[in-house]
């Protein structure tokens, strides 16, 4: 497992980084920062829409399916400030044109198989929707 570190660098800022991999993702808080980066609640919805992407990926690499302009929405629900609590998550997924039922069911079920989205405590509601354009 790769090691990551987070690391403090200033007022409401700090750095996410990987360094066998040199990535780093900077973050700031939106209510007492800047709001000039992604904060950890943002960074949390694309964990979550990125897992379901690239665990819908695996199956359509081995399927044959074009997954391209597949686009997975994530909104979460708090509590207000100072003590926020996430309480619901809502994802849209908008599918391409072109899959037939088949493919349709398959891609639905492997995003299910995404570990972040059964992370969330059962005190939080994570109700997904799948919409296709045709």
């Amino acid at each position: 497992m790769a090691k990551l570190a987070t690391v403090y660098d200033g007022p409401q800022h700090c750095v996410a980084l990987d360094a066998a991999k040199g990535k780093a993702v900077a973050m700031d808080c939106p209510y007492t920062g800047k709001g000039e980066e992604l904060s950890p609640g943002e960074l949390l919805e694309a964990a979550l829409g990125g897992c379901m992407l690239i665990a819908m990926g695996a199956l359509a690499q081995r399927q044959g399916i074009d997954l391209t302009g597949t686009r997975v929405e994530v909104e979460t629900e708090t509590s207000p400030p100072p003590k926020i609590v996430l309480s619901s998550v809502r994802v849209d997924v908008t599918m391409p044109k072109g899959l037939d039922p088949s493919q349709r069911t398959k891609l639905e079920r492997a995003s299910d198989s995404c570990p972040i989205k059964h992370a969330f405590s059962e005190k939080i509601a994570v109700t997904v929707s799948f919409h296709y354009p045709d």
